[in-house]
């Protein structure tokens, strides 16, 4: 019998069968979420030379994303993973490639739009395909918890790994080769994934020819996270696009993926810590007060002024992104039906997601008009936000979910 440790519930997550193999493949299958932003803000920067521009695109690639992934999420509760990974991994090589091809061709500005939105809109959230799976898995709360914190332990490994290779690829090889690598290692993982049917949460039957009611999904509660979220997200954005811009400003461009890697490393120690902690108070205090936390944390960009010192602070920063993202999920898989669970949980990272659009953009322009150092505000900004609007999260969440979001409509 091993001994027991503080971790040993994250080992005994993987006595589940099959849960290495899709836990392994979901990993790979969500390495484009830490390359796609930095990957294209990397070739169109290295390609035009403006951040701002860079910053556009990269906001087109993630708010396709946002848009489209909850609707694929719906045909995977209603059809299965399986034949909506396929589908997704295969649009998504065909037109990212095309989209690196209009970008190295110079080919007209609207044409990178085109197929930066087609390309984005390929992708399924497979984070929350994973997510799913557990849930679907594990019978005890307290078993979810570890699962939904060791997957957001994958997320920060996926980007303390990512970027700095991205980085290293764009500088030594070529502006594209870090976006090219991000989507060939998610398309191989989403294959792998799409060929798991054993652990796939079970689809409702339809062989009567009638078709199951549909479980309502974007209730208040769900609404409430989801608008937090996207704040959460805007920081991620802005921050992946002002490190790379200030690291340029200080002529070590290459530090860029080191600096985003301690910002997400500073997360998953985190979030190995939070998944095997029993905290007191109900899971609506927890994402109110992580909230809080991760908005006071983000306050301390605004003393940036050379690479050590961001490095630092970034990683302090990053010990409270994933305690917040965890208690959010947490609450989302108890609100949700089983039957419509990968969509709600898509349903909030597309909130993410939106933020990250919009601090991509918003990071970009401020680069461009006041420099590298004062865009530190923006990401700045985001937290703030955050930690307003989750006061207003706990206000609608702090009461029961009404019946209408726990049954189907």
């Amino acid at each position: 019998m091993s001994p027991r440790t503080p971790f040993s519930p994250y080992a005994r997550l993987f006595t589940v069968p099959g849960s290495r193999a899709f836990s392994l493949a979901g990993w790979l299958g969500r390495v484009p979420m830490a390359t796609v932003g930095l990957g294209s803000v990397l070739l169109v920067a290295g390609e035009t030379g403006s951040y701002g521009l860079a910053g556009l695109v990269s906001g087109t690639l993630a708010l396709s994303f946002a848009l489209a992934s909850p609707q694929w999420a719906r045909v995977m509760d209603r059809v299965g993973q399986g034949p909506v990974l396929r589908w997704t991994a295969v649009a998504s090589l065909v037109l990212g490639l095309a989209f690196v091809a209009v970008v190295v061709a110079d080919a007209p500005l609207w044409t990178w739009f085109v197929l930066a939105a087609a390309a984005g809109g390929s992708g399924a959230n497979v984070g929350s395909v994973v997510r799913s799976r557990w849930a679907h898995a594990l019978t005890d709360s307290s078993q979810r918890q570890t699962a939904f914190a060791f997957e957001s332990v994958a997320d920060e490994v996926v980007f303390v790994t990512m970027p700095p290779l991205v980085t290293f690829l764009a500088a030594a090889i070529s502006p594209p080769a870090g976006f090219l690598t991000g989507l060939l290692l998610g398309v191989g993982g989403g294959l792998w994934l799409s060929r798991q049917e054993a652990t796939a949460p079970v689809v409702a039957d339809r062989s009567s020819g009638q078709a199951p009611a549909r479980p309502r999904i974007l209730g208040p509660g769900l609404i409430a996270i989801a608008v937090t979220y996207a704040a959460i997200g805007l920081v991620f954005g802005a921050v992946d696009v002002v490190v790379v811009g200030f690291a340029d400003e200080q002529g070590r461009p290459a530090v860029a993926g080191a600096a985003l890697a301690f910002f997400a490393g500073g997360s998953l120690v985190a979030g190995l810590v939070y998944g095997v902690l029993r905290l007191p108070g109900s899971l609506t205090a927890r994402f109110l007060g992580c909230a809080l936390l991760f908005a006071a944390a983000v306050q301390t960009l605004f003393l940036v002024d050379s690479l050590p010192v961001l490095v630092v602070l970034a990683f302090l920063a990053g010990l409270t992104i994933a305690p917040v993202l965890v208690a959010g999920m947490s609450l989302v898989e108890s609100r949700v039906p089983r039957a419509a669970l990968t969509e709600g949980l898509t349903w909030v990272t597309t909130g993410l997601t939106v933020g990250v659009t919009v601090g991509s953009a918003l990071a970009g322009r401020a680069i461009d008009v006041w420099g590298a150092e004062e865009a530190f505000a923006v990401p700045a900004f985001g937290a703030l936000a955050a930690g307003v609007l989750a006061v207003g999260a706990w206000a609608v969440l702090r009461r029961p979910a009404p019946a209408a979001e726990l049954t189907s409509a």
